[in-house]
């Protein structure tokens, strides 16, 4: 049997919605493709409840963001937008994929958020984490073979819209890959502002240029807290050890 802990990607980042990881932790997941981690993104659901474009359009969006962010896998729950619940269908469906992939390090919503569906996502998600260890639990793949149980304690929360309710545990340093981040974001073009797109749609919070000033604004502040340009700001749920403080040399 595999080592319960032996993790097979580097990353999964979890986000309710198709560009929720862009929006959050574009930056470190770029910087992680461009070191040569792997990293998988996890989309809950299709977004179908935005105000902005449609699932069709989402979906592509989500395509060519995580190309463009240099992901090789990015795969989608199909849950109900708007509608994210802590229940056994959901649980099943994140217990399998944790499985499958085996992530060493996983990236979620925080607990405190402005949309329901990322706060729900994140004791969804807490929940079906500690089921992945349980034996009893039992999720198979797509031929029918048992999964075998997995754990991993390096689960960390990206900032979304609200502010972390205690000081972030630790910052990534995004700087040489900001740009990259800031295409990905523009990738989902039905959603966020990008001049001569989808000037036709309803106006929403993220389709105004101020949104994207705030982004920006946001990971030059944490970069100047840290000494560096831009930054990506991040809380532990799990305590953080070292064997050694070499680590931070």
């Amino acid at each position: 049997m595999t080592d319960q802990f032996q993790g097979n990607y580097d990353c999964m980042v979890i986000g309710a919605h198709p560009d929720d990881a862009e929006l959050c932790c574009g930056g470190t997941i770029a910087k992680l493709t461009r070191e040569g981690k792997k990293v998988v993104l996890v989309d809950l659901t299709r977004g179908e409840m935005g105000t902005r474009g449609n699932t069709e359009i989402r979906e592509q969006e989500a395509i060519d963001a995580a190309k463009i962010l240099g992901v090789d896998e990015r795969i989608n729950l199909e849950m109900r937008d708007g509608f994210i619940r802590n229940d056994e269908e959901s649980i099943y469906k994140i217990v399998s994929v944790v499985r499958k992939y085996r992530p060493k390090i996983i990236l979620m919503h925080p607990w405190f958020e402005r949309h329901p569906d990322h706060e729900n996502t994140h004791y969804l998600v807490r929940d079906s984490l500690f089921k992945c260890g349980l034996k009893r639990f039992e999720t198979f793949d797509e031929q029918g073979k048992l999964h075998e149980i997995y754990r991993t304690r390096r689960i960390f929360c990206y900032m979304q819209a609200y502010q972390f309710p205690k000081p972030a545990d630790f910052f990534v340093d995004i700087t040489d890959v900001h740009d990259i981040k800031i295409d990905a974001i523009k990738a989902f073009s039905s959603q966020v502002f990008v001049p001569g797109k989808y000037e036709s749609e309803p106006k929403t919070r993220l389709s105004s240029p101020e949104f994207m000033e705030e982004l920006v604004a946001r990971a030059r502040y944490f970069g100047g807290l840290n000494g560096v340009k831009y930054a990506e700001g991040f809380l532990s749920v799990e305590p953080i050890i070292m064997d050694s403080l070499s680590k931070l040399l």
